[in-house]
């Protein structure tokens, strides 16, 4: 059963509002990580709470229990002169930001207009209704070096 340190690995389908596909396990090897630790957005993890291997699950999750609201504030435009000279600035493009007392931030260029260059520090997915179809593949007990760590490890032990 899933409850807080334990492993859990799941197939899942991640889709918007729109039924536009955002991320999936498809093709790929079950998504596996810590319960009960914020490795995944707070909404689903509640939904999973007591779920047991086998169990399907449909999961609908605000943007609130999600990925956030969209915070306007981090909507902002910068001169390009803060770049590096040499820096290719393109819309997508994904960067970090000292945003003060030694915390970073991932912003995202939006666009780009002369030497105006518009940036996003929102998470790609904030704002949206987020609606999981998710399958526990298995639960298991998590491992004192996992829980030390505060991740799930793959076959063998850790690779950092």
């Amino acid at each position: 059963m899933i409850k807080k340190d334990t492993v859990v690995s799941l197939n899942y389908n991640l889709t918007n509002d729109s039924g536009e596909q955002l991320d999936t396990t498809e093709g790929k090897d079950p998504f596996k990580y810590l319960h009960g630790v914020g490795q995944i957005v707070p909404g689903l993890e509640k939904a999973l709470e007591g779920a047991l291997v086998g169990d399907k699950k449909q999961v609908t999750v605000s943007p609130e229990e999600g990925y956030g609201t969209l915070n306007e504030q981090l909507k902002m435009e910068v001169n390009r002169s803060n770049f590096p000279g040499d820096a290719e600035l393109k819309p997508g493009l994904q960067f970090m930001a000292d945003v003060g007392e030694g915390r970073q931030h991932m912003f995202t260029i939006t666009k780009v207009e002369n030497d105006a260059v518009h940036v996003d520090g929102n998470h790609p997915l904030a704002g949206q209704t987020l609606n999981f179809s998710v399958e526990v593949m298995e639960v298991r007990d998590a491992t004192a070096e996992e829980l030390q760590h505060g991740h799930a490890h793959g076959e063998g032990g850790h690779q950092h």
